[in-house]
């Protein structure tokens, strides 16, 4: 269904999206119980953050507490969300489906159709550190051999980890992997920024396309540049002008060390 970096455990803060630290863990997490579950939508916002892993799957990244998500029980974080009113969603982007979520009447019931991750002892199976050279990853036991693994040469923090500034692996669907140099502070700040406007705005996480919505408006004069911008490269996401205009509001706000 998806991995994980330097963890067995659900959880989608840690979801592996384009970039791994040179030294980093990855965990695949297998499907599990599927259920269909009717909700009312009470009131516009469901309270969910969607996800995907660029691989045609979108997942349940966050839910907020008190919402209407949040009162049903077999609706969890890490859940695969395969259809909406029987429409199916594979293939589909993170953006599409909160979309549809969004678009979706009040004061109406729909049904979502899910998957859940295998929930077992270890839960992930821990595929290793990422292969440089053959672009592929190394197969590992339970995740106690990590710990071994990560004990057994050097103190902590010796190697290129991601955080370091010296580099971070980007994996492409398309293409050979490459070694990148990481984002400076500003950069990090803003993408940050961005990408808390993002779940804001649209309901969805996405560091990759915070990255580069930055990349875009780091060197823009004003708001209509950075739209024209947008518009040329990601014209897909129908992005709305007030929250254009925050992005620009941000991207200069981290340029300053205002944050």
């Amino acid at each position: 269904m998806f991995c994980t970096l330097n963890t067995h455990k659900v959880d989608m803060d840690k979801l592996l999206g384009g970039q791994i630290g040179l030294e980093d863990f990855i965990f695949a997490h297998v499907k599990g119980q599927r259920k269909e579950v009717e909700v009312f939508k009470s009131e516009e916002a469901l309270g969910l953050t969607i996800t995907d892993n660029g691989a045609g799957y979108a997942f349940i990244k966050r839910i907020k507490e008190g919402s209407v998500i949040d009162h049903i029980q077999l609706i969890s974080v890490g859940d695969m969300i395969e259809a909406i009113n029987g429409q199916s969603l594979l293939g589909c982007r993170h953006y599409e489906v909160a979309r549809l979520l969004k678009e979706l009447p009040r004061g109406r019931t729909f049904t979502l159709k899910l998957t859940e991750p295998r929930k077992a002892f270890g839960e992930g199976l821990l595929l290793g550190p990422p292969n440089i050279l053959g672009s592929g990853l190394q197969c590992h036991g339970p995740p106690e051999d990590m710990i071994s693994m990560r004990s057994g040469g050097g103190r902590p923090g010796s190697g290129p980890q991601l955080g370091t500034g010296r580099g971070t692996l980007r994996l492409r669907s398309r293409g050979p992997a490459t070694v990148e140099d990481l984002p400076s502070a500003f950069e990090e700040k803003a993408i940050e920024k961005v990408d808390d406007l993002l779940e804001s705005y649209m309901g969805i996480r996405d560091t990759e396309l915070a990255a580069t919505m930055v990349e875009l408006g780091k060197d823009k004069r004003n708001p209509d540049e950075l739209a024209e911008a947008l518009d040329e490269r990601l014209g897909d996401f129908a992005f709305p002008d007030e929250f254009v205009f925050d992005v620009w509001g941000a991207i200069g706000d981290a340029k300053v060390g205002r944050y």
